[in-house]
């Protein structure tokens, strides 16, 4: 009896949902008898995706790093600007109390310079690092800090900068290992080669009484339906105006 297989719209997977799905059907096949499926050589192109497939995660993982990047350094843009937009705004009041913590503030932002945000990463990380080098090193420093309640602002300034530096660091060094690929091509050969084997599965369902091909098919259909409530579910976030390309992968 001939079964019969969902499709999925390949295109609307991201590059990291596309390389778990393919795993997951490759996954289900494999506790199965490809062989006695009379399946074994559609399976055994499907596997030979695989590597390529681990090549495009691989990139996508650096890409995830360079996404976390540039959310710490808007972080540290914004405790800049205030520190900065505070000392203007205290430099403006008469309250005898403040005014040499804030000429104090002022003299160290003019020694370092109110423009760091506008810095090239490495150039903005290094500026931040003597920035806090010299606060930590001078007295008067700190106890206007503190004066002017600005301690919450710098403590956690320099707790991002130190995880931009190390994960900056981190993606370099990754980078440098990483394989550049052809995301578009590799895909656009793995659809074939899946389509095939699908193909495949439901001629030799049709073709050979012996073999059970439900079982396997009723697990794949079930995988396959999963993402497209998952997908339907994010085109209709989408069209209602939600900016779905920051919520978590499909998994």
């Amino acid at each position: 009896m001939e079964t019969t297989l969902e499709r999925l719209k390949l295109t609307n997977l991201r590059n990291s949902e596309y390389t778990h799905f393919i795993n997951q059907i490759v996954a289900i096949i494999a506790k199965y008898n490809d062989d006695a499926l009379h399946l074994k050589k559609a399976f055994n192109r499907l596997k030979a995706t695989l590597p390529n497939l681990a090549k495009i995660k691989a990139q996508e993982q650096g890409n995830v790093l360079s996404n976390t990047l540039h959310e710490l350094d808007i972080e540290r843009d914004t405790l800049l600007t205030a520190i900065v937009a505070q000392a203007k705004t205290m430099s403006k009041l008469s309250l005898p109390s403040i005014a040499p913590h804030v000429v104090v503030l002022n003299r160290l932002l003019d020694i370092h310079g109110r423009d760091i945000a506008t810095a090239n990463f490495n150039a903005e990380t290094e500026r931040i690092n003597n920035l806090l080098a010299d606060y930590d090193a001078k007295a008067d420093v700190k106890t206007a800090v503190e004066a002017l309640n600005l301690k919450i602002l710098f403590d956690q300034l320099r707790a991002v900068n130190t995880q931009f530096a190390e994960l900056f660091l981190q993606r370099t060094g990754e980078e440098s290992a990483i394989e550049k690929v052809e995301t578009r091509a590799i895909r656009a050969e793995t659809d074939k080669i899946l389509t095939d084997f699908f193909v495949a599965f439901e001629f030799c369902s049709l073709e050979y009484d012996e073999p059970d091909y439900q079982t396997p098919a009723n697990e794949m259909n079930e995988l396959i339906v999963y993402y497209k409530t998952q997908l339907k579910a994010r085109a209709t976030r989408r069209s209602e105006g939600k900016d779905v390309s920051k919520e978590e992968p499909i998994a």
